[in-house]
C-alpha cells in the first residue's frame, strides 16, 4: 500500500526539488475532502444582470467538477452576506469592484473563501485572495474555457509546487497552517527536501517551521501507486487504457490507486496529468536522484541513453509504503510504461 512509511519516502511534490503534484480529484481537482480549505468544491459566480449569460457558460463548462456551483446576483452587500457559506466566489466584475467589497472582510487565509475574477469575455482569470486554498485551482479550470489563469503566488510564479499543492496530490491536508510560510520559501529556495512519511502509533515533536500533513483517509485505505513512463506527446486515452491492462492483472481497478509516480523529465506530459485527472489522482514526480535509490529490477535502456534509471519501477517502488513492487514494469502500445507499487 502507498499511505505512509517509517521512512522517508521523498514523496515530495516540488517541480524543482524533489516531487511534483497536481491537482488530485475527479473530473478536475475537486472530490478532496479538506479541513483546512485547501481544495474548492462549493462554488458562487456572482455576476451582473447583463452577464448572466457568461455566469451560465461558466456553470456548463466547469460545473461537473465542483459539488455545487450557484450564481448569485451582484448587489452592494452580497459578497458580505454570503461570506463563509462557499469555498470560492467567482467575480464576474472587474477586479477593483471585489477587492473593494471584499478587503474589510478579509481575515485569515485558513478561513476565508478564495476569489477569483474574471472578464465576461473569459480571457483572464485572476486569483485575487486564497491562491493556494482554491483560487488557483478555480482559474486553472477556466483555462478549459480559454481564460488565461493569471497566478501571482510566489511558488506558482517560479514554476514550483508549494506545500498545499503536494498536500493534494498525496491525499492529504495541511495541519499547521501557520508553518507554510517557511516551508514555502523552503520551496522557492530549493530547500525543502523530501516529505517523510511516518506511520503510528508515533508521537512527533516539530517545530514552527515543519508543516504536518495528514492523510484524508484511513492508513488501510492507501492503495497502490502508477509507476508511469511515457513517450513525449503521449494521449491520455493511451494513458488510461495502460494503466487498466496493469490494474486488471492484479485485480484491481483506477479506484484503488492513492497516486500516480513518474520523474520529473516527464512532469510537462499534459497526456499524463489528463489521463491522472480522468482517474481523480495526483501526480507526485521524483527527482533524479531519488529514482537512484529505489531503482528496479527491470533493465532499462533509459539508464544508459540518458543516465536516468527506469522511471515506472524506480517511480512505483519510492512512491509505496513498502517500497515494493506488486507489478514489474510492461510497455503498453509503444507509449506508456507501467509499473504498479503498494
Amino acid at each position: 500500500m502507498s499511505t505512509d512509511s517509517d521512512d522517508t519516502t521523498d514523496a515530495d511534490a516540488s517541480s524543482g526539488t524533489n516531487d511534483t503534484a497536481e491537482s488530485n480529484g475527479s473530473s478536475g481537482h475537486c472530490s478532496t475532502p479538506d479541513s483546512d480549505g485547501e481544495v474548492a468544491e462549493d462554488i458562487a459566480i456572482i455576476a451582473f444582470e447583463r452577464k448572466m449569460d457568461t455566469a451560465e457558460d461558466i456553470v456548463d463548462g466547469i460545473g461537473d467538477r465542483y459539488e455545487s456551483v450557484e450564481i448569485l446576483e451582484y448587489h452592494g452587500d452580497v459578497f458580505e452576506e454570503y461570506w463563509g457559506e462557499y469555498d470560492c466566489f467567482v467575480g464576474l466584475m472587474a477586479s477593483g469592484i471585489a477587492m473593494r467589497k471584499t478587503a474589510g472582510l478579509l481575515d485569515d487565509k485558513w478561513d476565508d473563501p478564495a476569489i477569483v475574477v474574471v472578464d465576461e469575455e473569459l480571457t483572464w482569470a485572476i486569483p485575487i485572495t486564497g491562491g493556494h486554498h482554491g483560487a488557483n485551482q478555480v482559474a486553472d479550470d477556466l483555462a478549459s474555457m480559454g481564460a488565461v489563469p493569471a497566478m501571482t503566488t510566489a511558488s506558482e510564479a517560479a514554476d514550483e509546487q508549494g506545500v498545499e499543492k503536494r498536500a493534494k496530490a498525496l491525499d492529504a491536508h495541511v495541519v499547521n497552517g501557520d508553518s507554510t510560510v517557511a516551508t514555502n520559501l523552503a520551496v522557492l529556495d530549493d530547500e525543502l527536501g523530501p516529505v517523510e512519511r511516518l506511520v503510528g502509533p508515533k508521537a512527533v515533536l516539530v517545530e514552527d517551521d515543519v508543516t504536518v500533513l495528514k492523510r484524508n483517509r484511513d492508513a488501510d485505505d492507501g492503495g497502490v501507486v502508477l509507476g508511469t513512463g511515457t513517450v513525449s506527446g503521449v494521449d491520455a486515452d493511451q494513458v488510461v487504457d495502460a494503466w487498466e491492462r496493469a490494474l486488471t492483472d492484479l485485480d484491481l481497478t483506477v479506484e484503488d490507486v492513492a497516486f500516480v509516480a513518474t520523474g520529473t523529465r516527464k512532469e510537462g506530459e499534459d497526456g499524463l496529468h489528463e489521463a491522472a485527472d480522468r482517474i481523480g489522482a495526483g501526480v507526485v514526480a521524483f527527482e533524479k536522484e531519488t529514482l537512484e535509490r529505489f531503482e528496479g529490477p527491470s533493465p532499462s535502456r533509459s539508464k544508459e541513453l540518458i543516465g536516468w534509471p527506469g522511471i515506472a519501477e524506480a517511480s512505483a517502488i519510492a512512491g509505496g509504503r513498502d517500497h515494493e513492487l506488486a507489478r514489474e514494469k510492461e510497455r503498453f502500445d509503444d507509449a506508456v510504461t507501467v509499473a504498479v507499487g503498494r
